[in-house]
């Protein structure tokens, strides 16, 4: 059964309650509140969770912070994840999650309008959907983990009642007349060369980053990709614009075909869209490395006979689905095709086949 205690201080003030519950084959529990109503909710609970046989001590969860849990898993937890971009990526959100009040706060005490709270600081702050939700997947990971290792059974994982903020559609940013010719006539070598080739495989800014010399095949027309950003291995065959492309590079080592980090990349790209006369930003008319990526599997769609999943095996996307937003641009394909055009030419945007 559930004792509550009144806590007073040496003027006989009262400060506090504390609430004692006592069951046969279960350790005392014991918390002082503020308020009576307070301690006695917390008594129901557990004696509801004894009651239910789901009871699970509470101490590890009461009496450490957000913040110490989250020193510990960038001790035990972050190294495991996949070096590099995915590690610093982690690294700087549990740095953010440090500097904010909420870390100050005992495990137990987190609740889902807490979260939330910090969700819409994080709105106020200029922080996009994307970057939201990425915080709140490294929190969300920090309870489970707290939960099935550390001791904490109890624990609640508030992330997931969150309303998390919605995902924007796709960018649709295209590459525009002449900006190619701009980018290439801004770039010195071997920027030129990998901004070419991105344009030609639809490769990740990653995969181009950890090609190495012994990854190319040109005389199968292809390169192989190890791993990739699904984790699977890939191979990508080359157009006879990429091997020429390729040709004219010179690897950097052994190790480095381009000699360049996915972050290297990104400097280099800053350099010559700024040289092109292209903005930057995330508005419409800005122009990303990743857009590359697409306009490249646009033009497979658009240029070529091929089938979604000859373009999967290509640009390597995880499902069917995320190139459903490209059978749109098959429409005058279709067209022909209704009014007697054979399949299997090579289909140019202006309509001409080869």
């Amino acid at each position: 059964m559930a004792g509550f205690y009144e806590q007073t201080d040496q003027d006989g003030i009262t400060i506090g309650w504390q609430a004692k519950v006592r069951r046969k084959g279960y350790p005392t529990q014991t918390k002082v509140f503020r308020a009576k109503r307070e301690a006695e909710a917390w008594a129901r609970s557990i004696e509801s969770e004894m009651d239910r046989g789901v009871f699970a001590p509470r101490g590890e969860s009461e009496k450490t912070t957000l913040g110490e849990c989250f020193e510990r898993y960038l001790v035990e937890v972050t190294p495991r994840k996949k070096a590099g971009r995915g590690q610093d990526g982690e690294r700087g959100f549990i740095a953010q999650w440090l500097r904010r009040p909420i870390s100050q706060r005992v495990m137990s005490s987190i609740r889902t309008v807490d979260v939330s709270a910090v969700m819409r600081d994080m709105e106020k702050e200029g922080k996009g959907p994307k970057t939201i939700r990425l915080h709140l997947t490294v929190l969300s990971h920090l309870f489970n983990v707290a939960k099935d290792n550390w001791g904490m059974e109890s624990l609640d994982n508030p992330v997931s009642r969150v309303h998390k903020p919605k995902l924007p559609g796709g960018r649709e940013r295209r590459v525009r007349p002449g900006e190619v010719g701009a980018l290439l006539g801004a770039s010195s070598q071997p920027i030129a060369c990998l901004i070419a080739l991105a344009l030609e495989t639809a490769m990740r800014r990653e995969e181009i980053a950890s090609l190495k010399p012994g990854d190319i095949d040109l005389r199968n027309r292809s390169i192989f990709l190890p791993k990739t950003k699904n984790g699977d291995p890939r191979t990508v065959p080359l157009s006879p614009a990429a091997i020429e492309t390729l040709s004219m590079v010179t690897p950097k080592s052994k190790d480095s075909l381009f000699g360049l980090s996915g972050d290297g990349i990104d400097s280099a790209w800053d350099r010559v869209r700024i040289a092109a006369g292209i903005p930057k930003g995330w508005n419409d008319d800005a122009l990303h490395f990743h857009d590359l990526r697409h306009e490249a599997t646009s033009r497979l769609f658009e240029r070529t006979d091929l089938d979604m999943m000859e373009i999967r095996a290509i640009t390597g996307h995880k499902n069917l689905q995320m190139l459903a937003r490209y059978t749109h641009l098959r429409t005058a394909n279709l067209a022909d095709r209704l009014a007697g055009g054979k399949r299997g030419g090579v289909v140019h945007r202006n309509g001409d086949e080869e």
